[in-house]
């Protein structure tokens, strides 16, 4: 059964973090989450990331703001691949974090989404998982295709109602 850690810097970052969680509790994905400073606690910090293999975790989302080390200290202390969700705070709104994220030294991998991107995050863990689990796999290709069937679905109706119709119609919803 595939595993996925979910690890964030502040509990004040678990709003963000509930719409990976919904994603992963969507595709049945078991999960384990905790809240560990890269700076406040490192030392459980590294042993959370040296010890998810012997934990079964098969990929690990970091989400961390400002300074934003939490998911490169993780992925230096784990084999285990890594995503990074940068948090919007700080006087920058997310964009240092996201920096900090993506310029990983070389041998450091972090993957990375967009900033406060925890869905995309959990998607992006299942598709990494879904390359050995035919079932994920399965389960991703259906909610793409549920995804572009309501795209389509969407514009059978506006070009039904015209623009205004649409969006009269929307804001009845």
């Amino acid at each position: 059964m595939a595993k996925v850690g979910i690890i964030m810097g502040s509990d004040s970052d678990l709003g963000i973090m509930k719409g990976a969680c919904d994603i992963l509790d969507q595709f049945g994905v078991e999960y384990e989450i905790n809240v560990s400073s890269a700076h406040r606690v490192p030392d459980r910090t590294a042993e959370i990331a040296s010890t998810a293999v012997d934990r079964g975790i098969d990929v690990i989302i970091a989400a961390a703001g400002v300074a934003a080390h939490l998911p490169g200290v993780v992925a230096a202390h784990t084999p285990v691949p890594v995503i990074g969700v940068p948090i919007k705070s700080g006087a920058l709104s997310g964009v240092d974090a996201l920096y900090a994220i993506v310029q990983m030294p070389k041998g450091i991998p972090v993957a990375t989404v967009a900033i406060d991107g925890s869905a995309n995050a959990a998607l992006l863990a299942l598709q990494m998982i879904g390359i050995k689990d035919k079932g994920i796999k399965e389960k991703m290709i259906a909610y793409k295709e549920k995804m572009a069937s309501d795209v389509l679905a969407k514009d059978k109706k506006l070009q039904e109602l015209g623009v205004e119709g649409y969006l009269k119609d929307k804001e009845k919803k």
